[in-house]
């Protein structure tokens, strides 16, 4: 039985085959013929390992770059990575996980048909990793066995369906009424940055619209402007490591010189963005016709849910501006825990280029460029608070030298653990009970069968 489980849950947790089966099953409901059937099921699976490489060789150049800034500038602490803790985690909570993992992607598929929440959640190694936090919080709780997957998959598959309703109306802003939603659990930061965009960007131009003289042309190609700021960042970080001695930079390096490592690394990261920017083109090709399949035959108005990079090519000069400013929130709100002798949070580079890129773009599509500022630096902080509160409730997970990196994590996290501190496992029962009414009232409230809060005004 673990080994089917495993098995199931390694096809699961993979978004490449998620998003090729959901389109395999459009295409075979709009009686598609055979030869385009393979190539659109293809498409969004090779689209997705396009994007997928180009995100590897983007934490992989960011990991050097955080030893570096950690022993220049002296840091030491806990740093935030979903794919750490979730590999301790598997150690512990291994069955649990899995088995919440697969009841909440059911459950999402049921709720999309059934109610006015028809987002499909197809970044399915979020999935994954929210599957391990439940496991982990429930189980602290002393919750286990089925009780402890039944609970933890409800709530993967409601918030599965839930999260992406809640700020489609700013997904759709960014998007200009392109038929997809914010598929992220990084998801209330990027709405947070979009509201507070609304609130402090009235008359601020956008950042794709920066007036450029020709001569600094070449910035508006973005991958050449992404090369440039990294290889600035790296460099800095490598001053400041070798003038605390050249023992971690000779180690990064191997062999090479120390600038020329600098360099290569940010360029290379640059590459990386290129080959996400490539892969969402490619998915969105393939995908998004074949969702209309899915949403007239099978779950009528569903709507896709996707990945945070596949909304990067919509504002590329918003993704350097969120990364830079949510990493300097992080900063801002580590050196606050410091002072006020809190669990020392170090800004990892993988959630604040990522979620920080995004909330930089949401924040843009409302309030410009100061949106785009203004919601980051926000969007940093709280990537410094939230995994430093959430790190008590984990149970079993709290010795790890690292925690949940992203805003929904961190939430969920923390709003079940005090919960269950407060008023034991009849909190959680109360928490299912208000998922479950947030689920059915817009069904009994409205007639409508279109998906809740999906309708595009154009300005």
């Amino acid at each position: 039985m673990e080994a089917v489980l495993t098995f199931l849950q390694n096809i699961l947790s993979e978004p490449a085959f998620l998003m090729g089966l959901i389109a395999f099953v459009g295409l075979v409901a709009m009686k598609t013929p055979s030869h385009k059937v393979l190539t659109g099921t293809l498409g969004p699976i090779l689209g997705y390992l396009m994007l997928s490489a180009g995100a590897t060789v983007i934490t992989d150049n960011l990991s050097p770059l955080a030893a570096l800034i950690e022993h220049g500038f002296h840091i030491t602490g806990v740093v935030p990575n979903n794919e750490a803790v979730t590999s301790v985690a598997q150690k512990v909570l291994g069955v649990e996980t899995m088995s919440i993992l697969i009841v909440g992607l059911l459950l999402n598929l049921a709720f999309a048909r059934f109610t006015r929440f028809k987002y499909i959640f197809l970044t399915g190694h979020h999935s994954f990793f929210m599957a391990c936090l439940l496991s982990a919080v429930l189980g602290a709780m002393k919750f286990s066995g089925l009780t402890l997957v039944i609970i933890g998959g409800f709530l993967l598959g409601a918030w599965s369906a839930i999260s992406p309703a809640i700020g489609q109306k700013y997904t759709l802003k960014v998007t200009d009424g392109d038929e997809i939603a914010m598929g992220h659990f990084g998801s209330l930061g990027y709405y947070l940055s979009a509201w507070i965009g609304s609130k402090v960007g009235k008359g601020s131009k956008g950042t794709e619209d920066l007036q450029i003289s020709e001569k600094w042309s070449f910035l508006r190609n973005t991958t050449i402007s992404t090369g440039l700021i990294m290889v600035i960042f790296y460099v800095i970080a490598t001053i400041a490591s070798l003038l605390r001695g050249g023992s971690v930079v000779a180690k990064l390096a191997d062999g090479k010189n120390p600038f020329i490592f600098a360099v290569l690394s940010g360029l290379t990261f640059a590459v990386g963005v290129a080959i996400v920017y490539a892969g969402v083109r490619m998915i969105l090709a393939d995908l998004i016709p074949a969702f209309q399949g899915i949403a007239s035959k099978l779950i009528p108005n569903a709507v896709p849910a996707v990945d945070c990079a596949v909304f990067f090519p919509y504002a590329p000069t918003a993704v350097i501006i969120g990364f830079a400013f949510s990493f300097l929130g992080g900063l801002v709100g580590m050196f606050i825990l410091g002072a006020i002798g809190g669990v020392l949070i170090i800004p990892g580079m993988v959630p604040h280029f990522f979620c920080g890129a995004t909330a930089g773009i949401f924040g843009n599509s409302t309030g410009g460029r100061r949106g785009a500022v203004v919601g980051s630096f926000v969007n940093g902080l709280l990537l410094a608070f939230l995994p430093a509160m959430v790190l008590p409730v984990l149970g079993k997970l709290g010795f790890a030298n690292t925690t949940f990196g992203d805003v929904d994590f961190g939430v969920f996290g923390i709003v079940l653990g005090r919960v269950g501190e407060w008023i034991g496992q009849v909190g959680i029962y109360i928490i299912v009970i208000l998922f479950a009414i947030a689920l059915l009232l817009p069904s009994l409230v409205s007639k409508s069968k279109e998906a809740l809060n999906n309708q595009y005004e154009e300005e």
